[in-house]
């Protein structure tokens, strides 16, 4: 048991948010308050508008000299892999479409150049930070930290925040932490920290984990409630911040820690070992990824490789598409750091929450339903071109394979194959290497799709179920809606019997069927997935232990008498029922946390 000091108690609060970085620490709050610059608006005279760009322009080699010094400073203490994340960083200032909007804001309406960068910088961040996915999201984060520096330089104001410097150890609570702070903790004296926002695809939690600081986001108000001075305890694994424990959250925290402890080290036991069952069914366990980075974290994890690489993530946030041969380099560079293990790219699916910035797609009415995908880039002909050449010369690797994303129809896959025929054959006249028995496999993400699904598989060598949007297809729900949210039920009769018709197509074809869609990322849903017949799940690489954990300790014979009742059963909450009972039944430790916290079973660190 921890003491505390009779004069620290006020009464105990709780606050929950996101786990992102495991571990649990105590020790005094320090509250960073939000402060923003004070942006004026200045009217120039014709005359002073040269003199303004100038001032821009100045703060932007600035702003570069230092974000290069920070990304020095972190490849040195952290390596080379985190140093990378300001690579983000160093692409908004070479941003032409965003650096010209604002020298064209200062020309035509004659403002000072810290208004106009505001203005517009704040335009594109508000875009990425209304997106649904939570990567994009936080990739207004990063660009709101270079907008702040930028602001500053032109301003000529020192930083508010130096977490460099701190006299005492405590546990920094914020609204939010750029990476640019994260890079400057003290880890001597910096216990762990708190925000208001955030996720655990944002660059600060990655550096969290790197410097091994437990970490917990999405407080939503922590920051503004909170006190310095308060006395806190920081849980990591379940996303718990209790300010002024008593003495019986104190002790009950003590056996919680070791209990954590032991299933950590259970689940690193089964890291590197085969997804395997009792009764000697072999799963595949990838993992999804977004970068070439990421590659790191698949090995790290135990994955049997890539099972979902996200391409947009190259297109977005960057003031010009990437051309055939950064995308070759990417691609090359993660099949080359796992080979021989297998990296499925997924083609490009932009469009319905994720846009270019330099190519902006019309505003529609729906947007899910619209212009986006396979539809989008059978249109782009040029950009498809590129990206096809980049995946198909990144295949001589040997471990690449490619599929397309939300195809509808057997249209769209041959419109798609020909092209991919056409490029083959440019390569070949170039002379450039590549896998001639490149596997093409597709997403089966629409219910037209599955319908659909046995002539596909006579002309594929894969399917990869995207569960996210095939439930909300199939439901018809906006999942962000919170009208309805309740109505996106992945236990749902009809989405149970759309896998299993799309695992009986692919099986009758010889073909495998993976998923890739939240579902796959979900324990208790494991063993369903499992009997209905997939045979690889793809999950964010963080909970691939946790999925592995369960598997070793299931049977086939109980997942498929689980799958049976759920393809006989008219309720979702009863199917989920019966999920949750057979997962915490064959894997108790998982779920216990969850059960006493309210939180969610932890990653293997």
């Amino acid at each position: 048991m921890f003491p505390v000091p009779d004069s620290l108690r006020k009464g105990e609060r709780i606050f929950r948010g996101i786990p992102v970085s495991s571990g649990v620490c105590r020790g005094r709050i320090l509250v960073l308050r939000r402060i923003r610059p004070n942006i004026e608006i200045r009217k120039l005279h014709q005359d002073e508008v040269p003199a303004e760009i100038g001032r821009l322009e100045q703060a932007l080699v600035q702003t570069r000299h230092q974000i290069l010094e920070v990304q020095r400073r972190v490849s040195q203490a952290m390596g080379a892999e985190e140093g990378n994340i300001f690579e983000a960083h160093l692409l908004v200032l070479e941003d032409r479409t965003l650096i010209d909007e604002v020298i064209r804001v200062i020309k035509d309406q004659k403002v000072n150049a810290e208004n106009a960068f505001h203005t517009v910088a704040e335009r594109y961040a508000s875009t990425l930070a209304a997106i649904e996915d939570d990567y994009l999201r936080e990739r207004a984060a990063d660009m709101r930290d270079v907008t702040n520096r930028v602001l500053n330089n032109i301003l000529g104001v020192e930083p508010e925040v130096d977490l460099r410097h701190l006299k005492e150890p405590c546990i920094i609570v914020s609204h939010d932490l750029t990476p640019s702070n994260t890079a400057q903790l003290d880890k001597q004296n910096v216990l762990g920290f708190a925000t208001d926002v955030g996720s655990r695809t944002s660059h600060t939690a990655i550096m969290a984990r790197s410097l091994r600081i437990p970490a917990v986001v999405g407080l939503q108000n922590g920051s503004e409630e909170i006190e310095s001075g308060d006395y806190a305890l920081l849980d990591g694994f379940n996303g718990v911040v209790i300010i002024n424990p008593t003495d019986q959250s104190l002790y009950e925290y003590g056996q919680l820690l070791r209990k954590q402890v032991t299933l950590q080290e259970r689940l690193r036991d089964v890291q590197d070992k085969p997804a395997i069952t009792l009764d000697g069914h072999r799963l595949l366990l990838s993992a999804n990824i977004e970068t070439a980075a990421d590659t790191a974290e698949v090995k790290n994890n135990g994955a049997d490789g890539v099972g979902l690489f996200r391409t947009e993530y190259l297109f977005i946030n960057r003031g010009r598409p990437p051309g055939e041969e950064q995308q070759y380099e990417a691609y090359r560079e993660a099949a080359a750091a796992l080979s021989p293990m297998p990296v499925v790219i997924r083609t490009l699916d932009l469009g319905g929450d994720k846009f270019m910035a330099h190519n902006p797609i019309p505003q529609e009415m729906n947007p899910f339903l619209g212009w986006r995908a396979i539809r989008f880039c059978l249109q782009e002909r040029d950009m498809f071109r590129e990206q096809l050449r980049a995946i198909l010369r990144a295949s001589a690797e040997g471990n690449v394979k490619m599929m397309y994303p939300m195809v509808s129809g057997l249209d769209e896959l041959n419109q798609a194959n020909a092209l991919v025929e056409e490029y083959k054959a440019e390569l070949r006249a170039e002379n450039i290497p590549f896998d001639e028995n490149l596997e093409i496999g597709v997403m089966i993400e629409t219910p037209s799709a599955v319908i659909v699904a046995d002539s596909l598989a006579k002309r594929l060598k894969f399917f990869s179920i995207g569960t996210n949007d095939l439930i909300q297809y199939s439901l018809a729900v906006d999942r962000m809606n919170e009208k309805i949210a309740h109505l996106y039920e992945p236990t749902h009769p009809a989405i149970v019997r759309l896998i299993k018709a799309t695992v009986n197509a692919a099986h009758q074809h010889q073909i495998p069927v993976s998923v890739c869609g939240e579902m796959a990322g979900d324990p208790v849903l494991t063993p369903l997935l499992l009997g209905l017949g997939i045979d690889e799940l793809s999950a964010a690489p963080a909970v691939v232990p946790s999925i592995k954990f369960i598997i070793r300790r299931l049977k086939l014979s109980e997942a498929q008498a689980l799958a049976e009742f759920a393809l006989s059963c008219e309720s979702a909450s009863e199917i989920l029922g019966r999920c949750q009972e057979l997962a915490r039944e064959i894997a108790p430790d998982l779920f216990e946390a969850k059960e006493e916290y309210g939180g969610t079973p932890p990653p293997a660190s």
